[in-house]
């Protein structure tokens, strides 16, 4: 797991340490004017490793634009909104709001007002939404950007309310959406194989399984899935099972390209210099070179699965890319 991996886990601890430091220098700042500017610029530090360390917290999100405010710092507020709503799914509407408004006057309650409507937290956002509001908020779920690492913890933590609520279906319809935007999220691959796997869905639950394996070799999560079926099996007749067909593996992964965000990458017929390659490998060079990790991911993984052994070095790439 790389550095922007792990920071982008949250680490409440050391979220809520900086925190404290960050109002420690506040009030230094207001009982010593004269040193006032040295220890904001030490708050705003902590304040934006509060941030760094625990974006989950909406205290460290308001305690680091409280203090942009105070040094008048509207370009840094400009960015902290911005990331926040980045975090929160990177939505058309929210962002517009930025768009050419004086934000030090106003700039924290559009900070509260996204808080309202979307808290952080996972718990309070189910208590907040209820059970009346998932037909909207799968609707609303299925246009946003989940690509930013944060967003998808975030909606992968509300996913996981409705799924504890119930709503089994909601969440596998949903979480895919997710998976497609970031298939590199192991842990949600893992979730889905489990409930797949309860609900007795053999094919479903092997291919979870598989993504896992395939991303983190070392978790023999598919291989221990198989051990577990054949072992279900004992005492009936036996019947050879070592996965889902290629068929099946293929459409499974084709649907997960279709949810993938909007691609940059052309459709190209040849590499500049007018020599002739695959559609396919073409198409794989287009999306890495475009930036395009999750759908490159997804259709290197198809390839691989047919068959075409050429598509490992694309596959490796993409995974670097994710």
């Amino acid at each position: 797991m790389g550095e922007t991996d792990v920071l982008q886990h949250p680490r409440r601890n050391l979220g809520n340490r900086h925190r404290a430091q960050a109002e420690r220098f506040v009030k230094l700042a207001t009982r010593d004017p004269d040193n006032a500017a040295q220890n904001l610029g030490w708050a705003e530090q902590n304040a934006r490793q509060a941030v760094l360390y625990d974006f989950t917290d909406e205290r460290n999100w308001r305690c680091l634009a409280t203090i942009k405010t105070t040094l008048e710092d509207e370009a840094g507020l400009h960015i902290v909104l911005e990331d926040l709503f980045v975090v929160l799914g990177r939505e058309s509407e929210r962002l517009d709001q930025l768009k050419g408004v004086e934000l030090l006057s106003i700039g924290c309650e559009l900070l509260e007002a996204a808080f309202l409507a979307d808290p952080l937290d996972a718990e309070e956002w189910f208590r907040r939404k209820g059970e009346s509001d998932l037909p909207g908020f799968s609707t609303r779920c299925k246009l946003l950007d989940f690509t930013d690492q944060r967003a998808n913890i975030i909606y992968g933590r509300r996913l996981e309310q409705i799924r504890r609520a119930g709503h089994d279906d909601l969440f596998i319809d949903l979480v895919k959406h997710l998976l497609a935007h970031r298939p590199a999220n192991h842990e949600l691959w893992l979730e889905l194989g489990r409930l797949h796997e309860r609900r007795d869905e053999t094919e479903q639950a092997w291919l979870c399984y598989d993504h896992v394996q395939s991303l983190r070799p070392h978790h023999a999560v598919r291989d221990e899935f198989l051990t577990r079926l054949l072992g279900r099996m004992d005492g009936k007749e036996k019947q050879p099972w070592s996965g889902p067909s290629v068929e099946t593996r293929k459409e499974f992964l084709a649907k997960m390209i279709k949810l993938t965000p909007p691609s940059f990458a052309k459709d190209v017929v040849d590499d500049g210099d007018g020599e002739i390659f695959n559609q396919e490998e073409l198409r794989l060079k287009a999306l890495i070179a475009a930036g395009d990790g999750a759908e490159a991911f997804f259709l290197a993984r198809s390839l691989v699965t047919s068959g075409e052994k050429w598509a490992d070095e694309y596959l490796l790439q993409a995974k670097e890319m994710l």
